[in-house]
């Protein structure tokens, strides 16, 4: 690939869930390599599946690649895919009081459906961990009931079970927001200078994030909040200390790192788009969320004007590509013919 191909694998852009074929254009002309399925909608799994199917691939060498195409689908009030033949799934908080048995045939189920519409990620399952009373407080989880519980250990379980339910269906899960929105107040989509002041390279919840990844998770997501105990002086998406030292270092994780979208969010309307998909880059992550899918192009061209000229940013890229493209293998999205 060239360097605008190799960028454009790292950068899922939205499109409108009743309209997912919308993006076509932007993901051809700028070698998108993901696409994030954004809205609510009770529309049937074959009309769905369709429009994907007229998303670009692309070609590279003897390699035909599809583009990962994610959604919302965790329950509750954050159900993307909701009513109709989908049917109702319960809040996280609900489901964090059912038996192991349920939670993982339950899961296991919409997330089958999820895979017969022709969806392979689920932006799923949320890790973060609210502490008890304090939920009305925490206006991105607890305020939506979001979260398995107010119990690291038993989020813990849970996450793992319900990332070993999704990823059996045939749906890579990616657990979120590393290291945890749980003990803020404000929300990243909508406000700046979110800061956690409580959690530590080593706090007890953080082990539903590891229970996650042990159980296999394709992709681990980034929150943009600011996180004082482990990295003062960088929101966590822009900060090595988080995702390089700590997630990929100290916990050994070495999937897909992806952003939360930093395309529409209020918390990184302070840097530019092209200096978001660079800096989340270099700071050791994988895969930029932009809902807007007009900010795509001002990314993939910083991005690969960053590495024609920074021969270590290169190297960060083609690291990056590279377990971009094993994720991607792994789920059947990439395939190869003999030359």
């Amino acid at each position: 690939m060239n360097s605008a191909e190799q960028a454009g694998q790292l950068i899922m852009a939205g499109t409108p869930l009743n309209s997912a074929d919308d993006v076509a254009a932007v993901v051809k002309q700028n070698h998108l390599g993901s696409v994030f399925l954004h809205g609510r909608s009770g529309r049937s799994a074959a009309g769905l599946k369709r429009e994907i199917s007229r998303l670009p691939e692309m070609t590279a060498g003897n390699a035909t690649i599809e583009p990962l195409v994610s959604i919302d689908q965790e329950g509750g009030l954050v159900q993307s895919l909701r009513g109709g033949p989908w049917g109702t799934i319960s809040s996280a908080r609900e489901q964090g009081t059912w038996s192991t048995t349920k939670l993982a045939q339950v899961t296991g189920e919409w997330a089958k459906d999820l895979a017969r519409a022709g969806v392979t990620m689920d932006l799923a399952p949320v890790a973060d961990t609210v502490p008890s009373g304090t939920e009305s407080r925490n206006a991105p989880i607890g305020n939506y009931g979001r979260e398995y519980g107010s119990d690291s250990t038993r989020v813990a379980a849970d996450i793992s079970t319900a990332t070993a339910a999704i990823k059996s269906a045939g749906v890579i899960a990616t657990v979120k927001h590393f290291p945890g929105l749980g003990r803020v107040t404000g929300n990243t989509d909508t406000t700046r200078r979110v800061t956690d002041t409580k959690t530590t390279a080593d706090d007890p919840y953080l082990q539903p994030f590891q229970a996650g990844i042990d159980a296999g998770a394709g992709a681990v997501m980034i929150s943009s909040a600011t996180y004082t105990q482990i990295d003062p002086d960088s929101q966590a998406v822009f900060s090595s200390k988080v995702i390089t030292d700590l997630l990929r270092g100290r916990m050994d994780y070495q999937g897909v790192v992806m952003t939360d979208d930093v395309g529409a969010a209020e918390a990184v309307t302070n840097v530019s788009p092209g200096s978001r998909a660079v800096r989340f880059i270099e700071a050791g992550g994988d895969l930029v969320l932009t809902v807007k899918p007009d900010l795509a192009r001002s990314m993939t061209t910083a991005v690969a004007a960053k590495a024609t000229q920074d021969k270590d940013f290169h190297a960060q890229v083609e690291a990056s590509l590279t377990r971009v493209l094993t994720l991607k293998q792994e789920a059947g999205l990439l395939t190869c013919t003999d030359s």
